[in-house]
């Protein structure tokens, strides 16, 4: 996907483990998982905003013309 190898990722996961300690990733994994769900809803709320009020002008625009 991103041209990453086994090995690429061992060595990642090595200077990562340095940098933060073997205690801390498990909560540093689930605050990155915490924040993606919470874009993803973020995400999803703006998509059902725009719709809900498109049809609602175009049940008015509607209402008028006829």
């Amino acid at each position: 996907m991103f041209g990453l190898g086994t090995t690429e990722v061992l060595i990642f996961l090595v200077i990562a483990t340095l940098l933060f300690g073997s205690a801390k990733i498990p909560q540093l994994m689930r605050n990155v998982g915490r924040g993606a769900n919470e874009f993803k809803k973020g995400m999803r709320e703006d998509f059902d905003e725009p719709v809900e009020t498109v049809s609602k002008d175009s049940a008015a625009k509607k209402d008028s013309v006829s």
